[in-house]
């Protein structure tokens, strides 16, 4: 089925990262967050949450246009996760939380995982990015200093990869816009199997 090109999409999310992200492929956006339940299952592996995350926010966001009667475009949503020898490491609630998770960061080798979903009427695809980054031994000193800041609040992992967190990173395989929270490519060949013009300049 060939759908309309029409070059405007919905955005399930409110991230700034993602807008930012978004705004190099010159299609036109509207930012349209919607509220999930997060909880992992009993026995889920980080890839099938990660997927079903994006997935149902995906959903939730087609299912609150037709709510709403806005016009059906086509809606993006994106969900992702830092993984430490095959557990997810989350968002810090507090100080402690946050020193625990780059503590046990420091020194070691993780992944960041983000899958995208792209829904439209009758059709939905999905990809997902996988980024390894290697830490450098972090002292105690350096996470204080760090925490004394405010990027690694609300942060998976508790730290910022395009902030000053960058210090503490040697090494980096793979996407590193997928780390960011949207992977450039893979969202960029989702979005043209429903025709939407990635380079379209948005005032033509």
């Amino acid at each position: 089925m060939t759908l309309p090109s029409i070059n405007q999409i919905y955005v399930a999310s409110h991230s700034p990262r993602r807008r930012q992200l978004l705004k190099q492929f010159r299609v036109n956006f509207e930012m349209r967050p919607v509220s999930i339940d997060e909880t992992l299952e009993k026995g889920e592996t980080p890839v099938d949450y990660v997927r079903r995350m994006a997935r149902a926010k995906a959903e939730m966001g087609w299912l609150r246009l037709i709510q709403r009667g806005l016009p059906l475009r086509p809606l993006l949503a994106a969900a992702t996760v830092v993984v430490l020898k095959g557990k997810i490491i989350g968002k810090p609630d507090n100080l402690v939380q946050g020193r625990k998770m780059l503590s046990t960061l420091s020194g070691k080798t993780h992944k960041v995982l983000t899958a995208v979903t792209v829904i439209a009427k009758n059709k939905i695809e999905e990809s997902l990015s996988t980024t390894t980054i290697k830490f450098r031994d972090i002292n105690q000193s350096e996470i204080t200093s760090y925490l004394n800041g405010s990027e690694w609040n609300d942060r998976a992992g508790s730290y910022e990869i395009q902030g000053k967190a960058a210090v503490f990173i040697i090494k980096i395989s793979g996407s590193y816009s997928g780390a960011l929270g949207l992977p450039i490519f893979e969202t960029a060949q989702l979005l043209e199997k429903f025709n939407i013009k990635i380079f379209h300049h948005p005032d033509k």
